[in-house]
């Protein structure tokens, strides 16, 4: 039985009357007539009970009906989800994250996709960059974030933005009271070193201090980034960390930019799976790509 057979049977017995039904078809009498003959042909038996006085549903007729709107229905649905699900807007995002970027831009870059995809699912884990590589490639992820993610050939590696470093220190420390801090007048400051895992950050942190040609007064090394600032806030020592950090609004901390030019940034991410043609990872590439950092709002 073809859909043309069942929508044009459902118009018949809505307008019970050819000349109406065909119209709203957008074709003339006659065709509609021996589509009607073919598909009660088909059937064996009449669905119309034709008079002078019109045209009326059989038993059988009535019967046809109610299953043709279901399944016309259904041939509706799927078409549109299958329509959305091309086009990225419908299915299920999983989503690699870590660290600072979690504080401000990748909850942003997701509430943006949201707001223009809001039937696709999305799912977030938190990883290492082994395991959102690992992850990738088993298929478990669609995208991760991280930064000094290896060059991998079935993997490719984007940059999204690159992000402004900034000093944490309390509130209390002398040099809380300037607007901008040099990194020479932090060379002898205790200083809290976070990710313990080389390379990583921490070799950003450390090139800093090179380039003034000091070592730095390293009093603690962590994993992350929040226990970092959870030390500043004990007075502890001071930490350079990406500005997306400074959304951390713990006791006693602040946080100023660094005076240099240009001033030192570290780059944000995407990796995904090189061969990956999902209509959800290209529309969320393209929000990606578009998203501009803000901070302090």
């Amino acid at each position: 039985m073809e859909l043309r057979y069942l929508r044009y049977f459902v118009t018949l017995a809505e307008e019970l009357n050819f000349s109406r039904a065909a119209a709203r078809l957008h074709i003339s009498q006659p065709p509609l007539t021996r589509q009607i003959q073919q598909l009660e042909d088909e059937l064996g038996c009449r669905l119309f009970f034709r008079s002078t006085r019109g045209v009326e549903l059989t038993e059988a007729g009535q019967s046809l009906l109610e299953d043709a709107h279901r399944i016309l229905s259904l041939v509706g649905v799927a078409k549109e989800r299958t329509s959305k699900t091309g086009r990225g807007q419908i299915g299920q995002l999983d989503v690699g994250i870590f660290g600072s970027a979690i504080l401000c831009h990748i909850p942003r870059m997701l509430f943006q996709f949201r707001t223009l995809f809001p039937e696709v699912e999305i799912t977030l884990y938190q990883q290492t960059k082994a395991e959102q590589i690992q992850a990738l490639r088993e298929r478990r992820l669609t995208i991760g974030f991280n930064r000094h993610v290896p060059v991998e050939p079935d993997i490719v590696i984007e940059t999204v933005f690159f992000e402004p470093l900034v000093i944490a220190l309390h509130s209390k420390h002398p040099l809380a009271r300037h607007k901008s801090i040099r990194i020479a007048e932090i060379v002898n400051e205790p200083l809290i070193l976070y990710p313990r895992t080389r390379p990583g950050f921490a070799d950003d942190v450390m090139a800093l201090f090179v380039k003034e040609c000091a070592q730095p007064k390293i009093v603690q090394e962590v994993t992350d980034v929040v226990t970092s600032i959870a030390l500043v806030s004990s007075g502890f020592g001071i930490c350079v960390a990406p500005q997306a950090a400074s959304n951390l609004k713990l006791p006693g901390v602040v946080y100023r930019p660094i005076k240099a030019d240009p001033v030192p940034a570290i780059e944000l991410a995407c990796l995904y799976r090189r061969e990956d043609e999902s209509p959800i990872l290209a529309a969320f590439l393209d929000v990606a790509r578009k998203f501009r950092p803000s901070y302090g709002d």
